[in-house]
Formats: C-alpha cells, sequence, structure tokens
C-alpha cells in the first residue's frame, strides 16, 4: 500500500510551487502596467499628463508587483494589493481611456466612455474604439488588452495569495505539532 505524504511534506511541496508563481506574475504585472503608461510607444503622453487615472496610480506596480515580491513575508497585504490591483483595473476598464476626443467644436481632453452621454458600453461596440479618441491612437484597445491583463492577473495573484495564506498557517499549526 502506497503511504500518503505527510503535511509538512505537503506544505513544503506548496511553497516550492507558489513562490516562482508569484514572482512571474508580480513581473508581468508590473510590465503590463508599466506598458499602460507609454500609449503607442511614446513617452509624450506621459510627460503631458495625458494618461488614465487608473493607469498612473500604477495599480499593477504597486499592487501586483512590488506588495506580490513581499508576499513571502506579508500575505495578507498581497491579497489585499492584488484586491486593490483588480478593483483599480476593474474601475479603469469601465471608465475607459484618457484621449482628445471632439466634443462639438474643440476637441478636448477627457475620458468620453466614463460621461453620463454615452448610454452605449464601449467595451461591446468595438466600431467605437477608434472613432471616438483622435490621440492617443489605438488607445482603447490598449488600455482595455492592459487593463484586462491586469484584472486577470490580479485575480490568479488573489487565488495563490489565499492559497499562501492558508498555507502558511496549516504550516505552522503542523509544524508546532510535528515535534510532538
Amino acid at each position: 500500500m502506497m503511504a500518503l505524504p505527510s503535511t509538512p511534506e505537503i506544505h513544503r511541496k506548496c511553497t516550492r510551487i507558489l513562490g516562482p508563481c508569484l514572482i512571474a506574475l508580480g513581473v508581468l504585472s508590473i510590465a503590463a502596467n508599466v506598458l499602460l503608461l507609454f500609449p503607442s510607444w511614446t513617452w509624450s503622453y506621459v510627460k503631458e499628463g495625458r494618461i488614465t487615472k487608473q493607469a498612473m496610480q500604477v495599480p499593477g506596480v504597486w499592487g501586483g508587483g512590488i506588495i506580490m515580491f513581499l508576499s513571502i513575508v506579508l500575505s495578507g497585504l498581497a491579497l489585499l494589493g492584488s484586491t486593490a490591483c483588480f478593483i483599480l483595473s476593474g474601475v479603469g476598464l469601465t471608465n475607459g481611456p484618457l484621449c482628445l476626443y471632439n466634443q462639438t467644436e474643440v476637441p478636448k481632453w477627457d475620458y468620453p466612455f466614463s460621461l453620463s452621454l454615452r448610454a452605449q458600453n464601449y467595451l461591446y461596440d468595438p466600431s467605437l474604439w477608434n472613432s471616438v479618441c483622435i490621440e492617443p491612437p489605438n488607445i482603447v484597445a490598449w488600455n482595455i488588452y492592459f487593463f484586462s491583463i491586469l484584472l486577470v492577473i490580479s485575480v490568479v495573484e488573489m487565488v495563490l495569495a489565499s492559497l499562501q495564506i492558508i498555507n502558511g498557517f496549516f504550516g505552522c499549526l503542523c509544524g508546532l505539532c510535528e515535534g510532538k
């Protein structure tokens, strides 16, 4: 009959898997958020302050990245950070990008998709993506892609951080019992 692995053995194996996964997701989250700051691969929009508020809050850097790296020690804070990244990315996706668009006569920098004048949801109408925003080029798709990536990454991070908290809790509990 095959023996089942002991709880400390399971804890060690789980820790070996969770750590590298969280590090990889942290790096991806930072990269996705940094790319949100440079639409169409130019830095002029950052310099001019023409970047979405949620992208400028860099949730992928501090919430999904740096705090995730500290998750080994601060798993609870990692869960909070990934949750914040999820919420801010969702708000960024809902509000749409900050862009130059035609508002009657004079082009204006604003969030045209978050204004109450737009009853339709821009996420489901790709024809609006390039017809509303004049500048930066392709900013709507850019925001959708990278905020969506941040949403997916933050969900995975929340699950892994929760597993790490549970794993740490049982590891501590079983580690205390192991010597008895």
